[in-house]
């Protein structure tokens, strides 16, 4: 899986998509959502179930034929269990209507809390080793990206569905044993309307109009499971043996086709860097990559069919880095193909040893194949998302978090699992050289291949590659949590590790000297073994400790070097200047640096940057730097100061280049001038304005106050997609109109009784719910929203309860949160409600790490008098 590093989403859809509507029409059960909540998985339950049966096979059948609220779903499992086991079935069904064990009925009414209890063996029959259990059910489609999610097209209403399976929603549309390390074949077979396509994790053959068979896959984990069917428009190549086929919803065809080329042959040439890297052939058949609406991810590793956010398919124009990021994605979900699928986890506390590496190999292979920004990329996105993770008090150690349950495992899908343990990946490979790590690898893949694995499984097959003394190292840079400082003095570099979690960590590094124009004049290679290092350097106006952006620690930088960055940044190369920008972000939210100061920096060095250092930067200073630690009374000058350089950038950079439309996007999203961009909607831009960008100038009319509701009607209609609802309902949230507050404020906490549209609606999809979030708060509008700082921490517990789900709570209860209240107040208010116990553990963990982040917005405020 590929998370994002971004801290907001920019919108969601205006109105629910028609197949909510359409589901009220026919009678149910339950809500739609099908989100009741159930019992986290313990760590002791897995562990006690793994013990007493092993799962031989799952068959699975959908009737996808119904209009309604529910499709069938019959599950056959084959397994082998214990004498005198006491166990349960996973299965969360809208209504449960039979189970037969090796022919026995039980009483479907037996199903609690979406456990099913199994008692083996069974009297009257005398059951032996090997059983079968045969479950039909009423499942519910989903409206929030989890279980068998259905989208229903606003373009042309047709009905895409696609199966999301990921830590605990596998029970959401099939029967199971629901842990990683009950991996069993899967064989599934699909009833669906005569004009859909169905793929999954094994090649699909239909049989008849409507009838699919997808061919059994070797053993995979519940979580990897999944379906796609729909009138999908697809694209197929092969390459060295390999189908590969891409999918997407037909009213994206014309966006795939055009970048059908491109995406082919990224993945051909990843592929190809993989079967060298590992000695191991793609190991799942086919491979689909298919781009799906409403999805909570970025792209999700199902083995054979990984599935994508579809906002990778771009409708208009893109920059270079928006198609970096998308080629990183496809790279990152290849590597787990062999890091999570070929060899699984045996428990959710070594996910890492799924994301930690594919974050790593994804990036590294993006390297190989050509693509030179790619450690840019990761230091100034990845990298970036990590170290704050890791300064927040949720920080975690990368490996041995001893996960309870599932639910606090999902919490720690974060900078942490990806980035952190990226970078340390990255240190190690360089530790051993690649004849080691690419041996152990091999090793690992070769005796544990479609089984389970533990991280010491892995340290066992590094070690007999060549490797010495990894349990130590693992000790100090996996299994302990927090980041270390470095700081030069003089001839001296100093390391401190955080109270909190001290550690004896080794650095390998340059240190380089630079005069005050930021040319480099000297550079020394250091271990950093204990609490002080000698530099043989010359004293210099700035010592910048690893500008090959290798190491993890927070680079904190002395006065003088801050005073001289705004002449000397623009002079570093690539990778210093990213070193650079996340020591200052970091040296921001530590109150270690003036937010004026550093917005100085940024607008003296930001035009010099390439479009994605230039984009992370800009929304940086933007949405965090000026939005949150900068006071009322001097933000707008502050941001008058980010749409000067937005414009001259502008100005300068070469038209039709990836740099001018990132210049463009950055000018729009900080404009003061209404007039100005009404005038880009009537042809007077340096820049083609796309559907796209359309939307961004009418996001920000209407943030200003400058777009009416009849003119969101129009612009909808204009482009009458899904992605057009997106935008259509972030703009009416951020209309500063006490009316379109109330109504999305209203949906967000689940009143269904207030609608942020002229429709009735039915369940909001998730989609939608992010979108509101996204336009509610706004920093120039906290006199309106005011009213709704104390409401938030009065409600959130509810909202909590009323949207529960595995992504869709904790995601909402972070983007709701009254980030732009910088007060004492504001901090107070969430204090006492962290000391509660109200909140569930991930919706605990999004309102502290909010809090910590508004905390240190005030404790700078106060510091340096803003």
């Amino acid at each position: 899986m590929r998370t994002s590093s971004q801290g907001s989403v920019s919108a969601v859809s205006a109105k629910c998509p028609s197949v909510f509507r359409a589901c009220n029409q026919a009678p149910r059960l339950r809500d739609s959502a099908n989100v009741v909540a159930v019992p986290s998985l313990r760590r002791d339950e897995a562990v006690a179930r793994s013990a007493a049966i092993a799962v031989d096979s799952y068959a699975i059948e959908l009737d996808l034929t119904s209009t309604g609220p529910r499709f069938r779903s019959q599950t056959t499992i084959r397994f082998r269990a214990a004498p005198a086991t006491s166990t349960f079935l996973d299965v969360r069904a809208d209504a449960l209507t039979a189970v037969r064990l090796n022919g026995v009925a039980l009483d479907p009414a037996a199903l609690h809390d979406g456990r099913f209890p199994l008692s083996l063996p069974l009297s009257p029959n005398d059951i032996g080793s090997s059983n079968d259990i045969v479950v039909d059910a009423w499942m519910a489609w989903s409206h929030d990206g989890e279980g068998l999610h259905r989208h229903v097209d606003q373009a042309d209403g047709r009905s895409y569905a696609y199966a999301m399976s990921f830590l605990d929603a596998a029970p959401r549309w099939f029967a199971c044993f629901d842990q990683p390390d009950l991996k069993a074949p899967v064989t599934l077979t699909v009833h669906c309307p005569a004009d859909w396509i169905v793929a999954g994790n094994g090649p699909a053959t239909r049989d008849g109009a409507g009838v699919w068979h997808l061919a059994q896959t070797p053993p995979i984990a519940t979580y990897l499971a999944t379906v796609l069917a729909g009138p999908y428009h697809s694209r197929q190549r092969t390459h060295d043996g390999v189908e590969l086929v891409l999918h997407a919803r037909r009213s994206l065809a014309p966006h795939l086709d055009r970048d059908a080329d491109a995406l082919f042959a990224h993945t051909a040439d990843c592929l190809d860097e993989f079967h060298r890297l590992f000695g191991v052939r793609y190991p799942w058949g086919e491979y689909h990559q298919a781009f799906v609406a409403d999805f909570n991810a970025g792209a999700m590793e199902n083995p054979g069919c990984v599935t994508f956010d579809d906002a990778m398919i771009f409708r208009g124009a893109a920059t270079d880095a928006q198609r970096d990021d998308r080629a990183n994605t496809i790279a990152h979900e290849m590597a787990h193909m062999w890091f999570g699928d070929l060899v699984t986890m045996r428990w959710w506390d070594d996910l890492w040893l799924n994301e930690s590496f594919a974050e790593y190999l994804g990036y590294r292979v993006c390297a190989a194949v050509g693509m030179a920004s790619s450690w840019v990329s990761f230091g100034i996105s990845r990298k970036a998302w990590g170290q704050l993770a890791d300064r927040r008090p949720s920080t975690h150690p990368v490996a041995g978090n001893e996960a309870a349950d599932t639910e606090q495992a999902l919490s720690e899908f974060d900078g942490i699992s990806y980035a952190k343990g990226a970078a340390v990946l990255r240190q190690l490979a360089a530790r051993l050289g690649d004849e080691v790590l690419l041996g152990g690898l091999r090793d690992h893949f070769a005796t544990h291949a479609y089984g389970n694995a533990e991280f010491a499984d892995l340290i066992g097959s590094w070690t007999q590659a060549g490797a010495v003394d990894l349990d130590g190292w693992a000790t100090q840079w996996l299994r302990t949590a927090g980041m270390d400082t470095l700081r030069s003095e003089g001839k001296v570099l100093l390391r401190e590790s955080p109270a909190s979690y001290p550690a004896a960590r080794e650095h390998r590094l340059a240190v380089a000297a630079c005069d005050a124009s930021g040319r480099e004049v000297s550079r020394t290679e250091v271990a950093v073994t204990g609490l002080r290092t000698a530099l043989d350097l010359p004293l210099s106006a700035i010592v910048l400790p690893d500008p090959d952006d290798r190491t993890w620690a927070t680079i904190a930088l002395p006065a003088a070097a801050w005073e001289a960055m705004p002449g000397a940044l623009a002079a570093l190369d690539p990778l210093a200047r990213v070193a650079v920008w996340n020591a200052l972000r970091l040296a921001v939210t530590d109150a270690a640096l003036d937010p004026r100061r550093a917005l100085d920096i940024v607008l003296a060095a930001i035009g010099a940057e390439g479009d994605e250092v230039f984009a992370r930067m800009f929304d940086w200073s933007l949405n965090v730097l000026t939005a949150t630690y900068f006071a009322a009374d001097e933000r707008q000058a502050a941001t008058a100061g980010l749409e000067r350089v937005a414009r001259a950038t502008l100005g300068s950079t070469a038209p039709g280049s990836s740099q001018q439309l990132a210049a463009a996007r950055a000018y729009v999203s900080c404009s003061s001038d209404p007039g100005q961009l009404r005038a880009w909607l009537t042809g007077a831009a340096p820049v083609e304005v796309d559907t796209d960008l359309r939307w961004q100038v009418l996001r920000r009319l209407s943030a200003l106050g400058e777009l009416s509701t009849l003119e969101i009607d129009a612009a909808l209609r204009a482009d009458n997609s899904s992605a057009g609802l997106v935008e259509a309902l972030c703009c009416r949230a951020l209309r500063p109109d006490p009316a379109a507050k109330a109504a999305a404020w209203a949906t967000l906490m689940g009143d269904s009784t207030v609608s942020p549209s002229a429709e009735p609606t039915a369940a909001p999809s998730n989609s939608t719910l992010y979108g509101l979030a996204a336009g509610f708060w706004h920093p120039d509008q906290t006199t309106l929203t005011a009213p709704y700082v104390a409401r938030y921490f009065a409600e959130v517990s509810a909202m909590a309860a009323a949207h529960q789900s595995g992504w869709l709570a904790p995601r909402l209860a972070e983007r709701t949160f009254p980030w732009v209240a910088v007060t004492a107040q504001t901090v107070a208010l969430a204090d006492e409600l962290l000391a509660s116990g109200q909140l569930s553990p991930g919706v605990h963990r999004a309102v502290a790490d909010r809090t910590d982040d508004l905390r240190r917005a005030v404790v700078s405020r106060v510091r340096f008098g803003a």
